[in-house]
């Protein structure tokens, strides 16, 4: 099988099971709670279950060793987001869609881990590093589909059930189309090791990663919600959640076009850290063109960290891409628990989103501001005619 199909499958996977069964739940959140199967404190709760079994899935992706393992988890985990899909079709109330959604978020986690590891060094093993990069861009057009697909639901009338069953039907074709030829795991197990040198960079990068889950988790649950409040309903809420899914294509597709080094990952990533913190902060106004701007300033870095994020641990620590997109994910998964956490106590105290927004804006802030030190010893190294060491 030709390593481009592979890697087109695994866009398609990623579309799928990120798009669909990660991201569903946001522009789903206006239905449920003008349904009353939930108020707004609680959806948090339920977003924060789906980012608990992101955790989950993350942390045990870490430890599959075995090629069969590998495979188990990956198809395990997209055909779970399929069927948990579909089930939500039948769930009605808090309870049933907190423990769906947790489910999705392991499943989900499985499939990100998987692929990663997958895709990455079959890129690089073809000299397609580019193309590599572009497999990040498939959760963009997945969620640029539940939103238009959301968008016909609306105006059609149609409820939650039955655009959750619209999805699981998307995602029964997409995953049809491409189970057969999906990545291989080697038939050799991966180096579990990390080299000495990068593990202090890859924790540092953890953190950063940890920051900027609290940060984007926020917008990116509540943006279909804010938009619908501003609205008051009508179709046009329903355009920001695609837009912010093409936004977020189109900057995975700008940042793979950048010169592949050490110094520009860095450099990037500290540029669409704080881009998105400002895009947070726009979302305060609460006004249509503050969301509009969230949108752009949200959404077109949003896949493109994750992206430079995953790079920087590969140049980091080029022998342990599994192990390492595991911890990173896992790392990022408790900083997206967070987010929600902390949305559903503003709610609940304040009434509304914005001491959370602040507290998000102000968390990607300080990521960007942690890369800044490595960069500066780095160059310092440089001009006195010693070489940056990989710790950095």
């Amino acid at each position: 099988m030709s390593p481009l199909i592979r890697l087109f499958a695994s866009f398609i996977a990623l579309m799928m099971a990120m798009g669909i069964g990660r991201f569903a739940l946001t522009p789903q959140l206006p239905h449920l709670i003008s349904e009353g199967q939930i108020d707004l404190t609680t959806a948090g709760l339920v977003a924060a279950a789906n980012y608990l079994g992101y955790f989950i899935g993350a942390v045990d992706a870490m430890f599959a060793r075995r090629p069969a393992q590998v495979r188990h988890r990956l198809l395990g985990g997209l055909w779970l987001c399929v069927l948990l899909t579909l089930a939500s079709f039948w769930a009605h109330g808090f309870s049933s869609h907190l423990l769906l959604r947790f489910g999705t978020g392991v499943a989900s986690a499985w499939v990100l881990v998987m692929i990663t590891a997958l895709s990455q060094p079959l890129a690089a093993a073809i000299g397609r590093p580019r193309l590599g990069a572009l497999v990040f861009a498939g959760p963009g057009l997945g969620i640029f589909l539940t939103g238009m697909l959301a968008l016909g639901s609306n105006l059609l009338g149609q409820g939650s059930s039955t655009l959750w069953l619209t999805y699981a039907v998307v995602a029964l074709i997409l995953l049809l189309a491409i189970v057969r030829i999906l990545p291989q795991p080697p038939v050799t197990a991966a180096v579990a090791s990390v080299a000495t040198s990068g593990s202090q960079g890859v924790g540092r990068l953890g953190v950063i990663y940890a920051l900027y889950g609290v940060g984007y988790i926020i917008p990116a649950t509540f943006l279909s919600q804010m938009a619908n409040a501003q609205f008051q309903g009508q179709w046009q809420a329903d355009l920001f959640w695609p837009c912010f899914g093409l936004a977020a294509a189109t900057g995975v597709v700008l940042v793979s076009l950048r010169r592949q080094n050490a110094n520009t990952t860095r450099q990037w990533l500290t540029a669409t850290l704080w881009m998105q913190a400002a895009g947070v902060f726009a979302c305060l106004s609460g006004n249509a063109a503050g969301l509009a701007l969230g949108v752009m300033l949200c959404g077109t870095p949003f896949l493109a960290c994750m992206q430079l994020v995953m790079q920087r641990s590969r140049e980091l620590a080029p022998h342990a891409t599994q192990r390492n997109a595991g911890l990173l994910t896992a790392c990022f998964a408790v900083g997206q628990l967070s987010g929600p956490l902390l949305a559903a106590l503003s709610s609940h105290l304040h009434g509304d989103l914005q001491p959370a927004l602040m507290f998000a804006g102000t968390g990607l802030l300080i990521a960007g501001g942690l890369l800044l030190g490595p960069l500066r010893t780095a160059r310092a190294l440089c001009a006195s005619g010693g070489a940056p060491t990989a710790r950095h």
